[in-house]
């Protein structure tokens, strides 16, 4: 069961962390260079989520929409990367 779990997660969990820490001071490194606060970032979301509300089901369209648009660069560029770290780890 371990086994499958660190090959889901890519990395022993601990590994994983680190690794998820590191990345996540680099990228609050770039984001505050650009400007970008935390709290800009839960109000964009949190008005968002009003539009949402106050729309009522026109708003599953533009979220289905957003998903979609999401979907196409995120699927095609995970599936990649996992293929290449699959022929990796084989030799």
């Amino acid at each position: 069961m371990s086994d499958r779990f660190q090959r889901l997660l890519g990395d022993s969990p601990a590994r994983l962390l680190l690794r998820l820490v590191i990345l996540s001071l680099v990228v609050g490194v770039v984001l505050a260079a650009l400007g970008v606060e935390p709290y800009d970032i839960v109000a964009s979301a949190m008005r968002f989520a009003n539009r949402i509300w106050g729309m009522g089901f026109d708003a599953i369209d533009r979220v289905w929409r957003y998903f979609l648009l999401g979907a196409v660069v995120v699927i095609p560029v995970w599936l990649v990367l996992r293929l290449l770290n699959v022929g990796r780890n084989r030799f």
